[in-house]
């Protein structure tokens, strides 16, 4: 195979990206000194079924540090030779997806390296999984690295895979028309003859207008008719959809406080049948009421619906809509003073690049899809997300924010009801740095504001907020850092960033190294052609580093930490990481094996116990009995 070397000017943007962010979770750096790596065709898997990413031979990783190891040409000719070879058995993965122009050998300083570029995979072809067998060799990529899927993560992906077989459609066994609640039909039939008023489906009997529905359909490849599954959600008793589905839970939740309970929810109660309809009835005037309503004549009547309520419209029907109603997880709607918060269980069918950019839809539930289509939400053509961006600009409000997560698997749009630059948050930016603020850029300026409004940011939330790659965001934060705007908390791709000042540092999370002012050798790499300065160590540093624990280290040590009730806080003092990272991803990420104190999100005093013994259970009901 012929060799092809690119230099770095040939590739400087794209290099610098990836040697600067190690940050990203679309990243992983393989130092191959020992030959081709094992962990490869794990991490081949996990951005095949997340969203993509580069491997990079020839460097490694000790900490946040980089060694720049390098490949000889006789590593180099092999290890494309193994990767090729390996790539077209089915021993190692089930899939080829790259070609001999994804696979690249790059100089730089004469230094070379190997690069790989693993492409996001369309659903139809998850999942990406090594050696024969799914359930054993399916990845996934967090913010930890690569992590195996379980047993129900790679169904759904099978499931997503033949969106031609709807799982919203499958016809039900042992139910009926006495499993739906007849008011939900009856409202429903209202609604959609005032959206529809001259729709010949308002003229048919009841059972007719269903079956148009798909409430009831006949399945062609089996012959059985009955109720569907998108039927039975959407307008079900809530008892009936327990005995299909024991994790169907729709909440909304109103919090004034980020640091206390719920002031009003709504939520599977008994005292309303909880099915899809129903919440969405209920949740929708209250969040379009939240909203600013100008008074607005069109053709000389009063018209209250902004494109804003539009926006909300859409969120809350393509949230019930998209979800894996498979998983096991709730949906939520969370109302703040100044934002909502809509998340679902299930993963993305298309990239948020593609959500962001309009046009492209994929749903897993296309009969719930029509049912909401029809009351005016949902739309199928790909402008659900164009009308959520598009209502929230007419605002001039900050830009909505989706997100992916895993462990378990969600989707969270985040919607903030700020503006891109309040005078309030400005206001409050000069008090603190001085009159400096108006002398920023005007994207440093955006990232402080946004850290000040939301507490906390990273480069993921940035890249969606301003519009900017993420190579030259990476710059600006750690510019920023230098200047004493921002300071960072957590390690790699867990890095966030606060406020100057307004980040506690607790043990080990800030600690001088020794040496710490001693030359390393290559330790400041000026890029030709930039002002980027890299920090990349030679073999020949020796870095003391703070104390890092691998994921199984970490799991033992919070297990023993939590052998009584302890606090979060309590938690990131033992193991000298910063609270909003305990919070946000080590105690996600046990939820299997914690319990926690009180049943009550945000309960500001929360505290945590391993799961399984007697005296846990009593003390978690009694605690239940004083909220």
């Amino acid at each position: 195979m012929a060799r092809r070397i690119y230099k770095y000017e040939d590739l400087q943007p794209e290099f610098e990206r990836l040697l600067q962010d190690k940050e990203s979770d679309e990243l992983e750096f393989k130092t191959a000194a020992g030959g081709f790596p094992k962990s490869f065709w794990s991490t081949y898997s996990s951005f095949a079924n997340t969203n993509g990413g580069a491997i990079v031979f020839g460097v490694k990783e000790d900490g946040d540090n980089l060694i720049l190891d390098g490949l000889d040409e006789t590593q180099i000719s092999k290890y494309k030779k193994d990767f090729f070879n390996g790539m077209h058995s089915k021993q190692n993965v089930n899939i080829a997806l790259l070609k001999e122009d994804d696979v690249y050998d790059v100089e730089f300083r004469g230094v070379h390296f190997l690069f790989f570029y693993i492409p996001r995979v369309d659903r139809s072809l998850k999942p990406v999984y090594c050696g024969l067998d799914p359930y054993t060799g399916t990845y996934r990529r967090d913010l930890d690295g690569d992590y195996h899927c379980s047993r129900e993560e790679v169904n759904s992906m099978f499931s997503d895979a033949n969106l031609a077989s709807p799982i919203d459609g499958r016809v039900l066994q042992n139910f009926s028309k006495e499993d739906l609640d007849p008011a939900s039909i009856q409202q429903y039939r209202r609604r959609f003859e005032q959206w529809n008023p001259d729709h010949v489906w308002n003229k048919l009997p009841e059972d007719q207008f269903l079956e148009k529905l798909n409430v009831f359909r006949k399945d062609r490849k089996t012959g059985e008719y009955g109720l569907t599954y998108a039927g039975l959600l959407m307008f079900g008793t809530y008892s009936a959809i327990m005995d299909e589905n024991p994790n169907f839970f729709p909440d909304y939740q109103e919090i004034t406080d980020k640091d206390s309970r719920w002031v009003d929810r709504i939520c599977p109660d008994g005292n309303w049948e909880s099915n899809l309809f129903q919440f969405y009835s209920r949740v929708l005037p209250i969040l379009q009421n939240f909203l600013p309503k100008p008074f607005i004549l069109e053709d000389n009547q009063r018209k209250t619906e902004t494109p804003a309520h539009v926006a909300v419209r859409e969120a809350l029907a393509n949230m019930l809509v998209h979800a894996d109603h498979t998983e096991n997880a709730t949906l939520n709607v969370y109302k703040y003073p100044n934002k909502m918060v809509f998340s679902n269980p299930g993963t993305m069918l298309i990239s948020p690049k593609q959500f962001y950019h309009g046009g492209e839809s994929i749903c897993r539930n296309k009969y719930l899809q029509t049912m909401f289509t029809f009351l005016g939400s949902a739309e199928k053509a790909g402008s659900g997300a164009d009308k959520i961006v598009h209502g929230w600009e007419k605002q001039n409000w900050k830009r909505p924010y989706i997100v992916e997560r895993s462990r378990p698997n969600k989707v969270i749009l985040t919607m903030s009801m700020e503006s891109l630059l309040d005078e309030n948050v400005k206001n409050g930016l000069i008090k603190l740095f001085g009159e400096r603020v108006e002398q920023l850029p005007q994207p440093q300026l955006m990232a402080l504001a946004m850290a000040y409004s939301e507490e906390e940011i990273t480069n993921e939330r940035l890249q969606y907020a301003l519009d900017i790659h993420r190579a030259d965001i990476t710059k600006m934060l750690s510019d920023m850092c230098a200047n004493h705007l921002l300071e960072s908390s957590g390690h790699g791709r867990g890095t966030k960033y606060h406020v100057y000042g307004t980040n506690v540092a607790l043990p080990e999370a800030n600690v001088t190294l020794p040496d710490s002012n001693v030359a390393l050798p290559k330790s400041n790499v000026t890029l030709p052609g930039s002002n980027v300065t890299l920090e990349c160590y030679t073999s020949e540093s020796n870095v003391t580093l703070p104390k890092r624990y691998t994921k199984e280290q970490l799991r033992e040590k919070v297990i023993i930490i939590c052998s009584d009730w302890v606090t979060a806080e309590q938690i990131a003092g033992q193991l000298g990481r910063d609270v909003r990272y305990v919070k946000s991803h080590v105690l996600v990420q046990m939820a299997d094996v914690l319990e926690k104190m009180y049943d009550v999100p945000h309960h500001p005093r929360q505290k945590y116990r391993i799961k399984g013994t007697l005296e846990a259970k009593i003390g978690r009901a009694s605690c239940r009995e004083r909220v």
